[in-house]
């Protein structure tokens, strides 16, 4: 009988790798929003509001907004129920739009809208919701990123 040395695993290659270690970190922060929600506080009296729902999943995102003399958003809070990437999304979004102005706001949802698209996108304004972009590999969640954004855009209209 022959003895075979055990067979290895391969180790991943470097680029590899950093794809496992992006979607590593892709998931623990959709979980982390998810769990944690950041600016999840109803706004009692706000300027701006609406509510975005999903008939198809029923994912919810209620948006409240408060801007000053110069269309700053100054407050901003959600609440909601539905999927990981939806609440997630809704966090973030809060997040990367708390003091800007509506513009600028506006401006970061157009910018999210290509990069779930597969369009160029500036990653630059983006920021933080870059790490977003792996959504966009699943279509039928695309729109559960996308429920906040067009809350927001209904809230300023």
């Amino acid at each position: 009988m022959i003895r075979r040395p055990p067979r290895s695993t391969p180790k991943p290659s470097s680029a590899a790798s950093d794809v496992y270690k992006r979607q590593d970190l892709y998931k623990e922060v959709i979980l982390d929003h998810y769990k944690n929600p950041r600016n999840s506080s109803e706004i009692i009296e706000p300027l701006h509001k609406a509510r975005g729902y999903n008939p198809f999943c029923g994912d919810e995102v209620n948006l409240q907004l408060n801007v000053d003399n110069n269309q700053v958003i100054q407050e901003v809070g959600f609440q909601g129920h539905g999927c990981a990437i939806s609440q997630a999304t809704a966090s973030l979004m809060t997040e990367s739009i708390k003091g800007k102005s509506i513009q600028e706001a506006l401006a970061i949802r157009e910018e999210f809208r290509k990069m779930m698209q597969g369009e160029q996108s500036n990653l630059e304004l983006l920021q933080d919701l870059e790490i977003l972009e792996g959504v966009r590999n699943f279509p039928v969640r695309i729109k559960c990123s996308l429920l906040s954004w067009s809350t927001l855009e209904d809230s300023l209209s």
